[in-house]
């Protein structure tokens, strides 16, 4: 579409549907920013039957986490523009979108320091239990121990730890980093080897995937979910690691098999697992991590920063008011 195009439609104030803000706004953020665009609806959640009706009369529309499949573009005559209020697709059918000449955006990298300090505090948690701790003091577990302190799980330190990092984008970098600085030896399995030359630091190293599920204390994962690694973490993948590893996931839950890791929680062959996504979310009741021990399952937060959501915000507006001007940013279809 030409530029002058995108100015006369500008000008017939398009349609913006936004279907599941969700928390991005809580705590006085604003969606305000994306009224000077056009007529603007935001729905804070859209579960999956009411999609198609309330994207049909859209010119744009802003997804979270709400599918927008080949059916529901079908139905949106009007439809131009996809914004995916996330860094990761999956949720566009995205060869349907480029047969169509819908234009789709993402929002990169606006979570990575929330993800990646979220993930260390997943990994001090395992190592220390601190919270749990405090909430102990406060329900007199201290005043009434016969010692002079207590602990209520074991304590391990880090430093000289192996970390395993499988995936090794923006987030993968970033706890790689805080991580090193820790004292913990970082071994990274990525599908991206020009990587490893950006980085500097005799702490983190390069390894096949197989080297590092056999060397890690802890495995943190952060890579895509792809139809080739979807379960990876299964019987044969922890069948390698080390007695007492710990897991930690704040990637994607279906990268995990979750009946074998909780099957490895009970027998102890692993110790601990920390993870902040599900392969169904919410959590469902039939989930066996939910009953297995030591399974700290947080619920997909990540991410949600008031920073980062302001970051989400910005660079949304941005990614549309670009397009608009017949300008491609953060394009990925």
């Amino acid at each position: 579409m030409r530029k002058e195009d995108f100015r006369n439609w500008l000008c017939e104030n398009p349609e913006i549907v936004i279907l599941d803000e969700n928390i991005i706004t809580k705590d006085g953020l604003s969606w305000e920013c994306l009224k000077e665009f056009g007529e603007l609806t935001v729905f804070h959640n859209t579960p999956p039957e009411l999609v198609a009706k309330r994207c049909k009369d859209a010119d744009i529309i802003l997804t979270s986490k709400c599918v927008i499949s080949r059916s529901v573009m079908e139905v949106c005559p009007k439809l131009k523009y996809i914004g995916v209020l996330a860094t990761g697709y999956n949720m566009v059918d995205l060869e349907y979108a480029k047969e169509k000449a819908i234009t789709v955006t993402n929002v990169p990298a606006y979570s990575t320091a929330s993800v990646a300090q979220f993930t260390i505090s997943m990994i001090l948690m395992l190592a220390v239990h601190a919270e749990q701790h405090a909430q102990a003091v406060k329900e007199g577990m201290w005043l009434n121990s016969k010692e002079f302190c207590f602990t209520m799980t074991p304590q391990m330190e880090l430093e000289n730890k192996v970390l395993g990092i499988l995936g090794f984008g923006r987030i993968g970098r970033s706890v790689a980093k805080i991580a090193s600085a820790m004292g913990m030896k970082v071994m990274i399995a990525t599908s991206h080897p020009d990587a490893a030359i950006t980085q500097e630091n005799n702490n983190i190293e390069f390894h096949s995937q197989d080297h590092v599920l056999r060397a890690a204390d802890i495995l943190s994962l952060h890579c895509p979910l792809t139809k080739e690694n979807e379960g990876f973490i299964n019987q044969a993948a922890i069948s390698k690691m080390k007695n007492g590893v710990m897991i930690v996931n704040a990637a994607r839950g279906r990268l995990i098999n979750e009946t074998d890791l909780a099957e490895n929680l009970k027998n102890g062959k692993i110790t601990a697992a920390a993870l902040d996504v599900l392969s169904v979310e919410p959590a469902q009741e039939d989930n066996a991590l939910l009953a297995a021990p030591n399974c700290f399952i947080t619920p997909h937060m990540a991410w949600a920063t008031r920073e980062a959501r302001e970051r989400l915000i910005k660079w949304t507006y941005d990614n549309l008011a670009a397009f608009l001007q017949g300008e491609a940013l953060n394009r990925i279809a």
